[in-house]
């Protein structure tokens, strides 16, 4: 231990604060929001994180990419020196725990059950959380100004409020332009639409954000029904559309 690890203390808001940036990949909202993070216990350099979710069967890739993400999110936290995070009351449960306590990462937890790999599946999703932000983004423009075109609408001519903060950090996150001049209707890999088709290509894109949002919101009851009082947990996505 190093005087300058010694001199941070950490603390249980700290680490919830850390674990804001893990994120469900298939509800595209932090486990923070959804009131997955059961308990945060700290005890000096030590840190106990336990994960619930909405059921015992969640599937076990999503499982696995939360409850990682969540141990590198604790353990890059300056002071942190020993971590464990443990997900409870899931079917895989026993399985998943002891792959991360032994650092096994996924193919040597599940061996021949995983998949060749989850990096994939996590561009998929981001994708998927991209396409939804996009559709929430121009949607508020149009319910204050319904002659807008969307066609020729630039990043730049978005409103300065929380739709807009998302899109931009979605595209970020999937390698898109950021800047002010870039379109916003594109497809994600960055190409627009023909200009015919930018009203089917928004369609397309509203039933993206209503299933994102739709099994969103099941989840949520799920999870409160499963564990009472866990709704009290749960935050409200600014920027859904609903």
């Amino acid at each position: 231990m190093t005087a300058a690890t010694e001199a941070v203390a950490v603390t249980g808001a700290a680490v919830r604060t850390a674990l804001d940036v893990v994120i469900d990949p298939e509800l595209d909202e932090p486990i923070t929001d959804l009131g997955f993070v059961r308990s945060v216990e700290v005890d000096g350099s030590a840190v106990e994180v336990h994960l619930r979710l909405p059921t015992s069967f969640c599937a076990p890739n999503f499982a696995w990419l939360m409850a990682s993400d969540a141990y590198e999110a604790v353990a890059a936290l300056p002071g942190v020196e020993r971590v464990v995070v443990e997900l409870d009351d899931h079917h895989d449960s026993e399985l998943i725990n002891a792959g991360l306590a032994a650092s096994a990462g996924y193919k040597g937890t599940f061996r021949h059950e995983a998949e060749d790999s989850l990096d994939e599946l996590r561009v998929t999703f981001q994708h998927k959380a991209h396409t939804a932000a996009m559709e929430r983004a121009i949607t508020a423009l149009l319910r204050v100004d319904g002659t807008t075109d969307i066609y020729a609408l630039r990043l730049g001519d978005l409103p300065d409020e929380p739709t807009t903060a998302a899109l931009r950090a979605r595209r970020a996150t999937i390698g898109l332009p950021v800047d002010d001049d870039a379109p916003v209707l594109v497809e994600s890999d960055g190409t627009r639409p023909a200009p015919e088709k930018a009203e089917f290509m928004l369609r397309r894109a509203r039933s993206v954000r209503i299933s994102v949002d739709g099994n969103a919101h099941f989840c949520r009851g799920l999870l409160a029904t499963r564990y009472p009082g866990a709704e009290h947990d749960q935050s409200i996505r600014e920027d859904a559309s609903r």
